[in-house]
């Protein structure tokens, strides 16, 4: 099979610290067609950037970005108090700097931090992951892949981002723009080769990835979120197919056994590569084996068939395997690593993750807070409790302040998949938990007119009696919060780790097997 077109990548030297002061009228000029004019002395020398005036310093650019609560020329005086020396705004303000004016600063921001960090993603081959699920995961494979190919790797995603060895803990899925470029500028100082990142609808339509340019970019699958920021899933999945036109990226590599991945290939003009199971797909997973180890498959298809051998547990982790090994195979790593990539990676945190204290059941942690990300789940627990012809429980809740339509869903699929049902809270955010479970219990009774088995507002006590019902042989899915380490209130956010609440409560109990 041809391998499609790609552009070439060179690494740049090692840097540190920050880029080399900028003059002003450069960083307006790479606005394009969204300036409008410099206001001031355009050969004001700018050290930093910022678009929070907390962070502002002497010699400081400031963003005055317009935000759904707040709008940055709101802080653009506290800015130059603390030593802003010039303004991106969309409208001319009356304070004594520099302003960049421009049509919209969101995107101004990302185009002017690229420059200013002397465009740190052309430095690296970037591989962007979009859809509603999978990308977690998909970075984490691709990542592993790289490394296994010699690469010096990055990561950016939900769980946490990762420059060589060193990690810090994940804020937003993709990051703001500035930050985003910040991160990719210590990735080139640090040597990083190549960057595994996650795309989300959000990054698309706010303009976070402005500016970005991506070696290969895969979509996984698209299924109803986020229709709280969307106004609908054709929408959404705009936001998804902006990601691949050829500003963007060289290789499209689309699920085409997803609905709307046949749809986006059938318009795009990138090169494009189709992986799934069925004969659409030329990056075709074949002879599937799963067992409760894990699942081995080939992708004949390749011309070298991968032999591809993972300790990750499910279908839907064999298309996540896919659209990883598509991305390597369009970037030239080499069949080997593929497949050493592949093997090597042994779990990612809170995604079907286990919990195995010698307890008599399977306990299973997943991120899972999507109708469609559930069934995947539940649908592989059910296959795993077969094996020893146990049952299937599930706890679970949905966030607040986000998508309430997909509630009732979420409730309707559990009841269908689960013998033994616990509602509960995940995040509740602003949102009255009880209100919250009363539109997942619509669904719920819609499926099962007598009800959950448990419906707890106390998510410690939900996981507790789940934990409490499980017999020899079942698998205890705890869905919705996965890697997450602490739970969200209106007023607070408390420690809250559904994986180490499952492993207390497995030695309180007395049901683990080590001591």
């Amino acid at each position: 099979m041809p391998r499609p077109a790609t552009c070439g990548t060179s690494i740049g030297p090692l840097m540190s610290g920050l880029p080399p002061p900028k003059g002003l009228r450069e960083l307006a000029d790479a606005t394009g067609d969204l300036l409008v004019e410099v206001r001031g002395d355009d050969a004001t020398v700018v050290t930093d950037v910022a678009y929070d005036s907390r962070a502002v310093a002497p010699g400081t650019l400031f963003f005055c970005v317009p935000g759904a609560r707040t709008d940055g020329h709101e802080f653009a005086r506290v800015a130059v108090g603390a030593g802003a020396v010039a303004l991106c705004v969309q409208r001319a303000l009356d304070l004594d700097v520099p302003q960049i004016v421009v049509t919209d600063a969101r995107r101004a921001m990302a185009l002017i931090s690229a420059a200013f960090f002397d465009q740190p993603a052309g430095r690296m081959r970037m591989f962007g992951i979009t859809g509603t699920n999978g990308k977690t995961t998909t970075t984490y494979i691709l990542e592993a892949i790289l490394r296994a190919a010699g690469e010096r790797t990055g990561l950016i995603g939900t769980i946490e981002t990762r420059i060589g060895d060193r990690v810090r803990p994940g804020v937003r899925t993709t990051p703001e723009s500035l930050d985003l470029q910040r991160t990719l500028w210590d990735m080139v100082s640090e040597g990083v080769q190549s960057v595994a990142m996650e795309v989300t609808s959000h990054a698309l339509a706010l303009a976070r990835v402005e500016g970005i340019h991506y070696r290969a970019a895969a979509f996984t699958n698209l299924t109803q979120d986020h229709l709280d920021f969307h106004s609908g899933i054709d929408d959404y999945f705009e936001a998804k197919r902006s990601l691949f036109v050829p500003e963007r990226t060289d290789v499209a590599l689309v699920n085409v056994d997803d609905e709307y991945g046949r749809r986006l290939r059938a318009s795009t003009t990138v090169a494009d590569l189709g992986y799934g199971l069925s004969t659409e797909a030329e990056w075709r997973a074949e002879d599937i084996r799963y067992d409760q180890w894990g699942t081995q498959f080939v992708i004949g298809a390749s011309p070298d068939e991968l032999k591809i051998s993972t300790s990750l547990v499910g279908t839907f982790n064999v298309y996540n395997c896919l659209a990883a090994t598509a991305c390597a195979f369009v970037a030239d790593v080499p069949a080997g690593s593929i497949e050493a990539g592949v093997r090597d990676l042994k779990a990612v945190p809170g995604r079907f993750e286990s919990i195995d204290e010698g307890q008599p059941f399977a306990v299973i942690v997943d991120y899972a807070h999507t109708p469609d990300s559930l069934d995947n789940v539940l649908r592989e627990a059910r296959r795993l409790a077969d094996l020893s012809q146990g049952r299937v429980v599930c706890a679970f809740g949905c966030g607040g302040d986000r998508d309430r339509g997909k509630r009732p869903l979420m409730g309707a699929v559990v009841a269908r998949l689960a013998d033994v049902v616990i509602v509960t809270s995940d995040n509740p955010r602003s949102e009255d938990p009880d209100a919250i479970i009363a539109e997942i219990l619509e669904g719920v009774m819609a499926e099962r007119p007598d009800g959950p088995d448990a419906s707890l507002v106390d998510r410690a006590e939900a996981i507790a009696s789940g934990m409490r019902s499980a017999r020899s042989g079942d698998v205890f899915v705890i869905a919705g919060k996965g890697h997450e380490t602490g739970q969200q209130f209106a007023d607070r956010t408390i420690p809250f780790d559904d994986r180490e609440v499952a492993r207390d409560l497995i030695r309180e109990l007395g049901i683990g097997g080590r001591r």
